[in-house]
């Protein structure tokens, strides 16, 4: 079952006192409701932010209607849910209980190309729709996240209080019209995967070298390179606690956004060289069977007689 929380908005930091009251509608991203806490004044964590919940003027409820019919008009319902038909359900399910004047917020990772089907559906029963695209990871509730919208300008304007208070300075903007929001976050994944991807063969040659360092160069790069980086300085922490990287796996998961960011690409004609070969790299490293691998050492052995085990 989803958690939902009611966010009464403060102005303890600087956010006015009549700003949208939120509904949050999640399964689990602790992160994004410690933000939603923090931005009320109150100091928490993720695993204490539900039990504060009375403290910071938070209420939970079980079901969608419970907290709907809670909430008084206009509302304004933030989802953040897994992509597809968890949250195609909750917008069906929210354009039966929701009234006109009312606002949906989608800001979980999904495909933008969802955005304007959903934004229709409610538009016809006068609801509005905005498409987030959150990004900051897990830390992102202690620095403040970076944000990008797509919608109507004045459901923009109706939850910048609550958006700003959510972000880093200066990293919230309504970048374009409907599904704008969720795009640029795809395209934000696409690139992080071609930096990760970077730094990873990287490190793997550094690593391949006698007598150096690998960790103790990343960190330097990290400190004072022109590549350092918020991901890299994620990479050398990672390494500084588990340096042989024990039993860490090989399989390297892609979320989905890294994929509809190389179909969008080859839809519109934009060569992404890096993008595409970084997604595919986390393919391969997906592919416990190496079946094309295994073909090709048959191949040289039916063509070349060369040795099938070494």
């Amino acid at each position: 079952m989803t958690d939902t929380a009611k966010q009464a908005r403060h102005d303890t930091k600087g956010l006015p006192a009549a700003a949208t009251t939120v509904d949050l509608v999640d399964l689990g991203t602790a992160h994004i409701r410690t933000a939603m806490v923090d931005a009320a004044g109150t100091p928490t964590s993720p695993r204490r932010v539900l039990d504060q919940a009375g403290r910071a003027g938070v209420r939970t409820a079980g079901s969608l209607a419970a907290t709907v019919e809670d909430l008084a008009a206009p509302r304004a319902v933030w989802l953040m849910l897994p992509a597809g038909a968890a949250s195609g359900q909750v917008v069906d399910d929210l354009t039966g209980l929701l009234d006109p004047g009312d606002l949906v917020a989608d800001g979980g990772n999904s495909d933008w190309r969802q955005a304007r089907p959903r934004s229709s559906q409610l538009a016809a029963r006068g609801i509005g729709f905005l498409d987030v695209g959150v990004s900051g990871g897990v830390e992102g509730w202690r620095h403040g996240y970076g944000i990008t919208v797509g919608g109507a300008e004045t459901d923009f304007e109706r939850l910048q209080p609550v958006l700003t208070a959510l972000a880093a300075p200066a990293a919230v903007a309504r970048v374009g019209g409907t599904g704008a929001g969720h795009f640029a976050k795809a395209v934000h994944n696409g690139v992080e995967y071609g930096l990760m991807q970077a730094y990873a063969e990287g490190f793997a040659l550094l690593s391949a070298h006698d007598n150096l360092d690998a960790l103790a160069a990343m960190q330097v790069w990290q400190s004072g390179c022109a590549v350092r980086s918020f991901l890299l300085e994620q990479i050398a922490a990672a390494l500084a606690e588990n340096p042989a990287l024990e039993d860490i796996g090989t399989a390297v998961a892609d979320s989905g956004m890294g994929r509809w960011t190389a179909e969008e690409a080859i839809h519109l004609g934009v060569a992404t060289p890096v993008l595409t070969a970084a997604l595919h790299a986390r393919f391969a490293s997906q592919d416990m069977s190496q079946l094309a691998s295994r073909l090709l050492v048959a191949a040289r052995s039916q063509i070349g007689g060369h040795n099938t085990h070494g």
